[in-house]
């Protein structure tokens, strides 16, 4: 057997140091691998749950613009409820309450 100078058995000190750092770079580039992944998925969730809910609002319902009375209308209406008041059907708080609505 030929003894060729280096140490049998357990490393040396440079050894470990050197073997401690791959292991403590592989298990940091690992770490950062991960935490971009998380944070990709995340992103993704994220605007994968906003486009649900912009699918989910119902439209937006528009009332239709109330009629526009003309003046003719008006004065018919008016005129029906003092008719409505002069036979007894309407109160005078009735016909105030009412004309009022009309006025608006």
């Amino acid at each position: 057997m030929v003894f060729r100078g280096g140490r049998v058995g357990r490393p040396g000190l440079l050894g470990t140091v050197a073997r401690t750092a791959v292991v403590a770079g592989t298990a940091r580039a690992t770490s950062n691998a991960v935490d971009r992944r998380a944070q990709r998925r995340a992103g993704e969730q994220q605007a994968y749950a906003q486009q649900q809910q912009a699918y989910e609002q119902p439209p937006a319902q528009y009332a239709p613009p109330p009629p526009e009375q003309s003046e003719d209308d008006l004065v018919a209406k008016l005129e029906r409820l003092g008719r409505l008041r002069d036979a007894g059907t309407l109160s005078d708080q009735e016909f105030a309450a009412a004309k009022a609505q009309l006025l608006r």
